[in-house]
C-alpha cells in the first residue's frame, strides 16, 4: 500500500475537517433527531420518542448521502442516534437521549487540558499538520514562544467551550429538563463553535504574521558600496578591474609607480 504525500495527506485531512463541520445546514440537520426525541417523548411517551428519534436519524443520514456529504459523516450521525436512543431505552429515562452528548464533551475537555499540560496545545498540534508555520529548518513551533502563546489561548478556549457545554447540560440533566437540554445541545452546539474557531483564527494569524522568514546580509546588501565580481568590496575604496585600488598612486605602465594628481 503507497502512503499518499504529505501535502496531499494535509490537504485531504483540511477538507474532511472542514466537511465535517457542516456548516448552518449541518447544524440544522443534526438538531432534527433530539427535537423530534423531546416532541415525540413529550406527546406519546419514551418508546414512541426512542422510534421517532431513530427513523429521523435514518431520514437525516439518507438526506446527507443525497447532498453528497461524506458517508463517514452520515453514518457517525446515524450512530451517535442510535447508541443515545440505546442509552434511553436502557435507563428508562428521556434524559438518558443526552448522555452522549455530555460525556463527550468531558472527554473533550480530558483531552484539551492534557495537551496543555504537556506543553503541545491540541490546537497548535492540528494547526501545525494542515499549515505549517514559515521556520527556519530544524526549529520546531513549540519552541516559538509567539506561537506557544498564541496556540495555549486558542486550546484555552476551545476548552472553555466543551467545559461550558459539560457544565450546562449536566445541570440540566442533574434536574431532568429533558427540553431545556436539546435547547442546551443546539444552542451550545455549532454558534458557539463558529464563535470559538473564528476566535482562535484570529489570535493564531496575528501571531504567525509576527514571522518573517530570516534572509541571509551579503555583501551585495551593503549600501554604498558597489561590488565588482571576485572582489570583496571595502569601505572607502573603489575597485577597479584586475583587483587593483585607486588611491594617491596608480601603477605606472613600465611596473612603476605614478604619482597621483595630488602627490605631484
Amino acid at each position: 500500500m503507497t502512503t499518499p504525500p504529505t501535502g496531499e495527506l494535509r490537504d485531504r485531512t483540511r477538507q474532511q475537517l472542514l466537511g465535517a463541520m457542516g456548516g448552518w445546514s449541518g447544524t440544522v440537520v443534526a438538531a432534527i433527531p433530539p427535537v423530534v426525541f423531546v416532541i415525540a417523548n413529550a406527546i406519546s411517551g419514551l418508546r414512541q420518542a426512542i422510534i421517532a428519534a431513530l427513523i429521523s436519524g435514518v431520514v437525516v443520514a439518507g438526506y446527507r448521502l443525497v447532498r453528497r456529504q461524506p458517508l463517514q459523516q452520515a453514518l457517525t450521525g446515524l450512530f451517535t442516534v442510535a447508541v443515545a436512543a440505546a442509552i434511553a431505552a436502557r435507563t428508562g429515562q428521556a434524559r438518558g437521549f443526552f448522555l452522549v452528548g455530555i460525556v463527550g464533551a468531558v472527554a473533550y475537555v480530558v483531552v484539551f487540558a492534557a495537551s496543555l499540560l504537556v506543553r503541545r496545545p491540541l490546537v497548535g498540534l492540528i494547526w501545525e499538520f494542515l499549515d505549517p508555520s514559515p521556520l527556519p529548518e530544524g526549529r520546531r513551533w513549540h519552541k516559538v514562544p509567539v506561537l506557544r502563546r498564541a496556540y495555549d489561548i486558542a486550546t484555552c478556549a476551545a476548552l472553555a467551550m466543551f467545559a461550558a457545554r459539560a457544565v450546562v447540560q449536566l445541570s440540566l440533566f442533574k434536574d431532568n429538563r429533558t427540553g431545556l437540554l436539546a435547547v442546551a445541545k443546539i444552542a451550545m452546539g455549532f454558534p458557539l463553535y463558529i464563535l470559538v474557531v473564528a476566535g482562535c483564527f484570529w489570535i493564531v494569524r496575528r501571531a504567525r504574521r509576527t514571522l518573517e522568514p530570516m534572509e541571509p546580509v551579503t555583501p551585495l546588501d551593503t549600501p554604498g558600496v558597489s561590488p565588482t565580481p571576485g572582489v570583496s568590496p571595502t569601505p572607502g575604496v573603489s575597485p577597479t578591474p584586475g583587483g587593483e585600488r585607486s588611491g594617491g598612486a596608480d601603477r605606472a605602465p613600465d611596473g612603476g609607480l605614478r604619482l597621483g594628481q595630488g602627490d605631484e
